[in-house]
C-alpha cells in the first residue's frame, strides 16, 4: 500500500508560483495514478489533475490546464504539481492521491483512493 506525505505549499501572492511535492512510499507507487484534488474552506474536495503510472499521460480540470503541470518521478517515488499564475480562488489545501489502478481515470473515476495529509495553499491579493 502506497503512503504519502505532501509538501510545498505556502503563502503566494496572486500570479506567483508554487511546486507542490508528494513524497510516496510503498513497492506500488511504480504502479499506481497519481493526482492531486483541493478543498477550498467551506467546499467539497474537488479533482485537480492526474497523471498515470508511466507519466506518459496526464488530465486536468479546467481551471488547472494551461496553469498547472502534474509530474512524476517514480525514481525517487515522488509526484509534483506546478501551480503558475495563481488565483486568488486556487486557495485550498491541496491533497495528494493514489489509485490502485495505473490510468488517470482510476484517479477521477475512483471512490478508494489513498490519500495524504494535504498542504494548505494561500493566494493573497
Amino acid at each position: 500500500q502506497v503512503q504519502l506525505a505532501e509538501s510545498g505549499g505556502g503563502l503566494v501572492q496572486s500570479g506567483g508560483s508554487l511546486r507542490l511535492s508528494c513524497a510516496a512510499s510503498g513497492r506500488t507507487f511504480s504502479t499506481s495514478a497519481m493526482g492531486w484534488f483541493r478543498q477550498a474552506p467551506g467546499k467539497e474536495r474537488e479533482f485537480v489533475a492526474a497523471i498515470n503510472w508511466s507519466g506518459g499521460k496526464t488530465y486536468y480540470t479546467d481551471s488547472a490546464k494551461d496553469r498547472f503541470t502534474i509530474s512524476r518521478d517514480n525514481a525517487k517515488n515522488m509526484v509534483f504539481l506546478q501551480m503558475n499564475s495563481l488565483k486568488l480562488e486556487d486557495t485550498a489545501v491541496y491533497l495528494c492521491a493514489a489509485s490502485e489502478g495505473s490510468a488517470t481515470t482510476d484517479i477521477v473515476q475512483s471512490t478508494s483512493l489513498l490519500w495524504g495529509q494535504g498542504t494548505l495553499v494561500t493566494v493573497s491579493s
